[in-house]
């Protein structure tokens, strides 16, 4: 109709979508333990939990937590016994994998401690577990992803446990490449996280070097 102005559709920026209360309140959650801590002071995190509840996106929230773990770190009462071959030499640890607009690999032989944290927002973050060390035999990676990526990969040996939330995104475990090979020691990984317009896969890979057909894997 002539005289009316053409709506062109625009690309949906997914960090400008409203929160709910629950957000707030996780967020909430995530300041008060970073202050029990001490990561931040009485009087910072007063000032976060004001501004976390007078967010109103996604977007406000990202730098309120950006320099914090976004879950409550624990320390067991005594050192995990660390779960990898005795002629492996210790390896670097990391309690966060963090890409923006980026990205962030782990990879080879390093530590991967009971907790570790991976987020990416419009970028990637690769973990790749095959020839890890585990601080513990489960441990937890919190993989949270807005416009972005987390890809985490295990090998045979290892089992997974994928329980995430995804909203217009995938948080999922892909086709296997090769099959499980699990045992009663089998290291337990769990992933647990959101994932918003991103993708968050866990997938089980030969080791480095290892071909499929080697294993009897064809398909």
């Amino acid at each position: 109709m002539e005289g009316r102005p053409e709506r062109r559709m625009q690309p949906h920026d997914a960090s400008q979508l409203r929160i709910s209360d629950d957000d707030r309140h996780r967020v909430a959650e995530v300041l008060r333990h970073a202050a029990g801590e001490g990561r931040i002071d009485f009087e910072e995190l007063d000032q976060r939990l004001e501004e976390a509840y007078a967010a109103k996106t996604y977007a406000d929230l990202v730098p309120i937590t950006a320099d914090l773990p976004t879950h409550p770190a624990t320390q067991p009462s005594t050192p995990p016994a660390v779960h990898q071959p005795t002629s492996l030499a210790p390896a670097s640890s990391y309690a966060n994998s963090v890409a923006i607009m980026s990205e962030t690999k782990r990879q080879g032989s390093w530590l991967v401690p009971a907790q570790h944290t991976a987020f990416s927002m419009m970028g990637s973050v690769q973990l790749d577990l095959r020839e890890a060390q585990f601080a513990a035999r489960e441990v937890t990676i919190y993989a949270n992803s807005i416009m972005g990526d987390v890809r985490i990969i295990v090998n045979a040996h290892t089992r997974v446990i994928v329980d995430g939330v995804a909203i217009m995104a995938e948080f999922t475990e892909a086709r296997e490449k090769v099959p499980a090979e699990l045992t009663p020691d089998s290291p337990v990984v769990r992933v647990k996280g959101f994932a918003l317009m991103a993708g968050v896969t866990v997938q089980r890979k030969a080791m480095p070097g290892q071909s499929r057909k080697r294993l009897g894997w064809n398909q």
